[in-house]
């Protein structure tokens, strides 16, 4: 399992596009990626679950990547999140 943090930076927080892009980048990959924040979970690919969280300006998330391919996964989850959020 890769397992990275993240601050978000976006005045707006993770709302509809960017979370709906990200599901869409997830979805190139075989292995499962999770949003966790304040003991709340949610896969990025259950996008009403992963917004339900509230997720603002100034949040740190830990992203939970696992596997077969969970570092090349990692890698772009990380890359679009300092892109876009």
């Amino acid at each position: 399992m890769k397992e990275f943090t993240y601050t978000i930076t976006d005045p707006l927080g993770l709302h509809a596009r960017p979370a709906g892009l990200l599901g869409r980048e997830a979805k190139k990959f075989s292995s499962t990626t999770t949003f966790i924040r304040d003991g709340r979970s949610a896969r990025v690919g259950a996008l009403m679950k992963l917004m339900g969280m509230g997720i603002k300006q100034g949040d740190t998330v830990t992203v939970q990547v696992e596997g077969d391919d969970e570092e090349a996964c990692a890698s772009a989850v990380e890359k679009f999140l300092k892109e876009n959020l």
